[in-house]
């Protein structure tokens, strides 16, 4: 009798196989999605949630137990006409990640319809000015906006290239042990080119040899304003500690409060000139000095930095580091500011550029300039420097930087305003990388801290 119950118990398990939960979960998965990971020893868990959501109307959801280094993600490819433009969308959650940034990543690729990669459609982009067109690499739509219900807004616009067919979404978990990813409302949908957004970026050559107090310093710089507004600049930056220069002073002597006089007047000219600058100034906050940039606008005064690295010279005149990296909001783009020695360390920058910054206006003594180079390059940023040393020194320069490290525009003689028009609204397109600034912040390794 035994014999026979235990026969009947090996034909039903041949019959109605071990299914686990994760297999129900799946088996309610919308139509043309499907889990994915590289191998099955690094496959985490994945489901889908018919009630999940902050509409109720599902979501998908990828977990890792105690293992780090699992691997996977949910795909779906859905049809695209080459050459027109599509937004991404998608709200995500997420759960015990301590790098949130590089373990949930969503991703758009582009196939024709035999699933082959395609190439970019650009041929006059200067980063690859031979002519030949890169494969377009996969897009990674950033988070744009944190909701108060406890989700994220990923989006981004993209056009197809011509030969595409096939735009397949990824929503990928990435190596973190014990947590959890949750999208929601995801969608790939056409819509129309997104407006170019130009700006003409301006920086002054200049030292500010006469006056004897801080606003006399400061007028001085109001010709090459002018100019620089006469040329349709958006932007214009002046040089590092402008008050200090050439008065034999100890920096102390030439602080003020920020905002304060200096402001003050820059705010007029803001005004009058339609245009933001960015002047290097010496801030005193109580007992405390700080080598400081100001933003100004035509709204009034836009916020201020605090230079973080300081050299030899500033520690032992008793300036005080700042310790944040501040990104504003202008009528034109996000905008930062570093200040001379911060362009010897990669930190600053990326910091900025992590915050969201475009355009980083840096007032700066002198430098190396491939260090200005590097800075704009390994952030895809646009810099602009403003410095007090001649061309004839064959150092630091004025000029404005593109995103690929490219000078744009520099100035050949101290009285000279140069000026470059940018679209901040146009990829940089890297062979082999694609859009290298939307891969930054998964990308960007996570360094322990040294403190």
């Amino acid at each position: 009798m035994n014999s026979i119950f235990g026969s009947f118990l090996v034909v039903m398990a041949l019959l109605c196989p071990t299914v686990s939960a994760q297999d129900l979960s799946l088996r309610r998965i919308p139509t043309g999605w499907t889990a994915e990971s590289p191998r099955k020893e690094i496959t985490p868990d994945f489901e889908y949630n018919l009630r999940g959501g902050p509409d109720s109307q599902g979501s998908f959801s990828i977990s890792t137990d105690h293992r780090s280094g699992l691997f996977g993600w949910f795909q779906k490819s859905i049809s695209v006409e080459g050459g027109q433009y599509y937004e991404f969308s998608a709200l995500q959650r997420t759960k015990n990640l301590k790098h949130p940034r590089r373990t949930a990543v969503a991703r758009v690729l582009w196939r024709d319809a035999d699933g082959n990669r395609v190439k970019h459609d650009f041929t006059s982009d200067a980063s690859y000015a031979s002519g030949a067109r890169p494969g377009a690499e996969p897009e990674f739509p950033p988070l744009v906006d944190t909701l108060d219900n406890g989700w994220s807004l990923i989006q981004g616009t993209y056009r197809v290239p011509s030969t595409a067919t096939q735009g397949i979404i990824e929503l990928s978990y990435r190596w973190e042990p014990r947590g959890k990813v949750e999208w929601a409302q995801v969608a790939l949908r056409k819509t129309e080119a997104p407006p170019a957004r130009k700006v003409k970026l301006a920086t002054v050559h200049f030292k500010p040899v006469d006056g004897d107090s801080n606003l006399e310093k400061c007028k001085l710089f109001e010709p090459m304003i002018a100019n620089a507004a006469r040329q349709g600049a958006n932007l214009v930056v002046l040089p590092e500690c402008l008050t200090y220069y050439g008065r034999g002073l100890k920096y102390h002597e030439c602080a003020e409060a920020i905002p304060g006089e200096s402001t003050d007047y820059f705010e007029q000219l803001a005004e009058k000139y339609d245009l933001y600058i960015c002047a290097g100034l010496l801030e005193r906050d109580g007992r405390l000095v700080f080598n400081t940039a100001a933003l100004i606008g035509p709204e009034g005064f836009v916020g201020k930095y605090r230079k973080v690295t300081l050299p030899r010279g500033e520690i032992e005149g008793g300036i005080t580091p700042g310790t944040d990296y501040p990104v504003f909001d202008t009528d034109f783009g996000k905008v930062g500011m570093m200040i001379c020695y911060d362009g010897f360390f990669p930190e600053v920058a990326r910091k900025l550029s992590q915050n969201g910054a475009e355009v980083i206006c840096w007032p700066v003594w002198g430098c190396n300039p491939l260090l200005g180079a590097a800075r704009a390059c390994e952030n895809h940023v646009f810099v602009i420097s403003s410095t007090y040393c001649g061309i004839e020194l064959d150092w630091m320069i004025t000029g404005i930087y593109g995103r690929d490290g490219k000078v744009l525009a520099q100035a050949q003689k101290f009285g000279e305003v140069v000026i470059s028009e940018v679209d901040l609204a146009k990829p940089l397109i890297w062979s082999s990388l694609g859009d290298f600034k939307a891969q930054l912040p998964s990308h960007t390794p996570i360094v322990p801290s040294v403190d």
